[in-house]
């Protein structure tokens, strides 16, 4: 129990509001490009709440968009670093255990009939939090140094 206090102080000291801040913007910025293409889309191609697969195609167009943009600024502005291929890695691996939360998280809001345009902010507000913490693993830790 000791052992586990020390290292949540240890984590807490070494946590940087700035660099939080940072992440937040990258965040909105991220989170807007993927919701306005999930709308655009689902609006350009008539698609309902009934049509989950394309909900689920839309979504991941969106998400991939998104995922480049996010490694840049996440690379560059959140953790002042560069884009390394073992970071970059790192970021794919995080995103992919992040996607597979998006889309159970999507479908099971779907299923229990939040409408198809408000079904991502609930997924947002889990799924973030989450996201975090794996992306500042990956750009924090000597494992994906160069």
């Amino acid at each position: 129990m000791v052992r586990c206090r020390y290292k949540i102080k240890e984590l807490l000291s070494e946590f940087k509001y700035k660099e939080f801040i940072r992440f937040v913007i990258v965040g909105i910025i991220a989170t807007g490009i993927h919701y306005s293409l999930y709308l655009l889309l689902s609006w350009l191609f008539h698609i309902d709440k009934t049509e989950t697969t394309f909900l689920n195609v839309v979504y991941t167009i969106g998400y991939i968009v998104s995922w480049f943009c996010n490694l840049y600024l996440t690379a560059r502005f959140t953790f002042k670093s560069n884009v390394s291929v073992k970071r970059g890695v790192g970021f794919a691996l995080s995103h992919a255990v992040n996607y597979l939360l998006h889309i159970i998280i999507l479908n099971l809001v779907l299923k229990i009939g939040v409408p198809e345009n408000f079904a991502p902010l609930p997924v947002f507000c889990v799924v973030i939090p989450i996201n975090f913490l794996l992306v500042r693993y990956v750009f924090k830790s000597k494992y994906f140094q160069k």
